[in-house]
């Protein structure tokens, strides 16, 4: 059948005139998230339907800084460009691991088109690495050469669950150095691993010869009820639950969930071959296992809530104690440490800038990480 000129022509032209709307109005399948060659990094969003869409960073978002010093997540509107997308482009960036995610109408979500997320509070965040230095490096990785496991420990009725990382080249006829690495106070036994990619960074460090082959146990150290397992449970909650953390629930069930895992996995028992460490909350808790057990010779404390009670009786303590200059704990970390030092127990006290921020704890782990196990190490 032929079409007449006259209606073959029309139809072309509405066709051309509408092709451009059509195409402006469908979401490409590029990733959401743009790197920029000045280290700034574009975010973009498809939502036609809602009239303001906020960024949620903890990088800053309104003025250029030459390193993030807090981890609150700055908002800054995004703009609309009248076919449905949302964009911002944030200022150039310092290396570093950044968190995001999207406001719309009062509720958070991640990026839809990010595969990288991790589980903080009762939501998720994107994530996002600026290359650029050591550090940062360590957080890219694509390849695990140790293995993880995922335990569950009964332990008065509860089920406590624990990560276990075993190095490349791991196996059960040889007795393995072990760090019981802990969360703070509002984590789980996933927390060092979304927020600073520790089995990676120890996996990539382990493979450099940077850090000495060692099993990882990373428990859920929260006190009775275990609040870090329940997805929707937030900081407010955790907050006040912070009492039940003095009565040293988990501390009282630890020869247990050690005493399992050296079946599993043939961790030594050598005080020379053990570490504990933790953040804030969990520091606390890893100075009371080395004086409660003496069977620590290795002690990280990262920003820690610790006082005299903490101090060990034991002289061979190696402890090591990382805080930021603007962290609420600083001062309590630096008197710690003049109180060490007036015992004459051995210590080192590394301080850095910033504040209680993962920011600080990951650049602590990797310092820490590398120091243990050496036994010609200075401390």
């Amino acid at each position: 059948m032929e079409i007449p000129l006259k209606k073959f022509n029309k139809s072309i032209l509405v066709w051309l005139l509408l092709l451009p709307i059509w195409l402006n109005a469908q979401p490409p399948a590029a990733s959401g998230l743009q790197y920029n060659t000045d280290g700034s990094v574009s975010f973009h969003y498809y939502n036609p339907e809602v009239k303001q869409v906020k960024i949620l960073c903890d990088c800053e978002l309104k003025q250029v800084k030459e390193l993030v010093k807090t981890e609150n997540l700055n908002s800054a509107q995004m703009q609309n460009d009248g076919n449905g997308w949302w964009h911002y482009t944030t200022p150039p960036l310092a290396p570093e691991f950044y968190t995001y995610q999207f406001r719309i109408k009062g509720r958070t979500l991640p990026d839809p088109t990010n595969p990288d997320s991790i589980r903080v509070n009762a939501g998720k965040r994107s994530v996002f690495v600026i290359n650029g230095t050591p550090q940062t490096e360590l957080y890219v990785s694509d390849t695990l050469y140790g293995q993880v496991d995922t335990l569950e420990f009964p332990v008065e009725g509860l089920v406590r669950r624990v990560l276990v990382y075993t190095p490349p080249g791991y196996h059960k006829e040889s007795l393995w150095p072990v760090l019981y690495l802990l969360h703070g106070l509002n984590g789980n036994e996933q927390a060092w691993n979304n927020r600073a990619h520790a089995i990676y960074v120890l996996d990539k460090l382990i493979c450099q010869k940077r850090a000495v082959p060692m099993v990882m146990v990373m428990p859920d150290a929260n006190p009775n009820r275990l609040v870090g397992q329940d997805e929707h449970v937030g900081l407010f909650k955790n907050l006040m639950l912070y009492p039940t953390w003095s009565k040293q629930e988990f501390e009282q069930c630890f020869p247990k969930l050690d005493s399992v895992l050296s079946i599993l996995y043939n961790i030594s028992s050598d005080p020379e071959q053990r570490a504990a460490a933790g953040l804030s909350a969990g520091a606390k808790q890893s100075a009371n296992l080395a004086k409660t057990y003496h069977s620590f010779h290795w002690i990280g404390l990262f920003s820690p809530v610790v006082n005299k009670k903490q101090i060990p009786d034991n002289c061979n303590t190696k402890i090591w104690i990382g805080a930021g200059q603007s962290d609420f704990f600083y001062p309590n970390a630096t008197r710690f440490s003049k109180r060490l030092k007036k015992r004459n127990l051995p210590h080192s006290l590394y301080t850095s800038i910033g504040g209680h921020t993962w920011i600080n704890w990951r650049q602590y782990f990797t310092e820490y990480v590398q120091i243990i196990f050496r036994q010609n190490s200075e401390q």
